[in-house]
């Protein structure tokens, strides 16, 4: 089979993704490894039943990809982790972990030292097929994710036929580039929210932006990641800690306030319900969508029905297309729409479909989201330094 250089993606040059697989437990790694045989476009090219030997292996396997136990003897997966990122930094890993506190908040360390994502280790799927069936649904597509085929979201955006016409009756105008589509409003409604979408890379996206938000900003900020349980609760603390401004898992019935922000649960759909000034969170558990929950679409819908024109919706990283349909009716309502750009995203599907839409106001390196909400918030970079 043709050698895969580090600079040319798998499904880029025709040959199949390499995963290294690391685990202690000799059956997880035959059952990971079988998984991933099943698949044509995968190829196990080799297993470490701790850090130190997958380093090694590394050597001898060149993989694409790691999947990482969080929890191994003699060297564990945030050592090694942190080891694969100084030697091998073109290295996707995935990490291993169980869905206890324990568990994530080793996973959120991992998150934050590089790891690219991780998937939670079922505690009883109630039989081998179906083990196997969760792990399948689950893992493949997320090592997939980052090696998507040529061409199927790097293409320009779509270009609008028409101008967009803002609810108020004023003249748009829009400049389009081979990579961005901008609308430029006449008349703007000054912001009263800030909603955020985001999936894969999202605990390090978001701790690398929200630190930025001063503490006199004036719009409640809500956020959907997709995660399970106990990771949100522990993503909001870690959040908090770091942030001027106070950032909560949100709780059904709490009130939307300014300058704090809202992360929907593990396992339940965040919308909002209110009139300006008066909303509060709703959480349910109605079914999934985009095979998530919490999904975006539910979040930015309400949010288009509460605030209208007022809301700004921000797509980041992240796999599939959740927030698509959500952006699509934020912007029936003239929200102004954000999207990350291919380049500083880890996958770039979620913003990617957006752009592709055509419904993205700005396309920004995710170093620029923060100054450009700020600007349109009036909070400049003098009140931004001072706070």
């Amino acid at each position: 089979m043709t050698t895969f250089s580090s600079n040319a993606p798998p499904s880029q040059t025709g040959c199949r993704i390499r995963v290294l697989v690391v685990d202690d437990s000799a059956v997880i790694r035959r059952l990971i490894s079988q998984v991933l045989e099943e698949d044509p476009g995968i190829e196990v090219v080799g297993t470490a039943q701790n850090g130190a030997i997958a380093l090694q292996r590394i050597q001898q396997s060149n993989p694409d990809v790691i999947t990482l136990d969080v929890e191994m003897p003699e060297m564990d997966g945030i050592e090694t982790l942190r080891r694969i990122r100084k030697s091998h930094p073109q290295i996707r890993v995935i990490m291993c972990s169980t869905l206890t506190e324990r568990g994530a908040t080793t996973t959120m360390e991992a998150l934050s030292l590089g790891a690219s994502d991780y998937i939670a280790k079922a505690s009883n799927a109630g039989s081998l097929d179906k083990s196997l069936q969760a792990l399948k649904a689950d893992l493949i597509p997320k090592i997939k994710q980052f090696f998507p085929p040529a061409n199927v979201l790097s293409r320009p955006a779509l270009l609008r036929k028409t101008p967009l016409k803002d609810p108020a009756n004023a003249t748009a105008t829009t400049a389009t580039t081979a990579s961005t589509t901008k609308t430029v409003w006449a008349k703007n409604p000054f912001p009263e929210v800030l909603a955020i979408g985001v999936s894969t890379g999202g605990p390090t996206a978001l701790s690398d932006i929200m630190p930025l938000i001063p503490a006199n900003f004036p719009l409640p900020i809500l956020i959907v990641q997709h995660m399970p349980p106990i990771f949100t609760k522990l993503l909001a603390e870690r959040l908090s800690s770091r942030c001027k401004i106070r950032v909560e898992e949100a709780r059904n019935g709490m009130p939307v306030e300014p300058g704090c922000a809202l992360i929907a649960p593990g396992d339940f759909h965040m919308r909002v319900s209110g009139q300006p000034g008066r909303v509060k969170i709703i959480l349910d558990q109605a079914p999934q969508e985009n095979s998530c929950r919490p999904a975006v679409d539910p979040l930015f819908r309400s949010v288009g029905e509460v605030w209208g024109p007022s809301s700004i919706g921000v797509v980041l990283t992240g796999m599939g297309q959740d927030g698509l349909l959500g952006a699509e009716a934020l912007r029936a309502k003239g929200a102004f729409l954000i999207a990350q750009d291919e380049a500083s995203s880890v996958v770039w599907g979620m913003p990617g479909f957006v752009v592709k839409a055509g419904l993205a106001d700005k396309v920004l390196p995710l170093r620029m989201v923060i100054p450009e909400i700020l600007e349109r918030c009036q909070l400049g970079s003098r009140s931004f330094r001072a706070s």
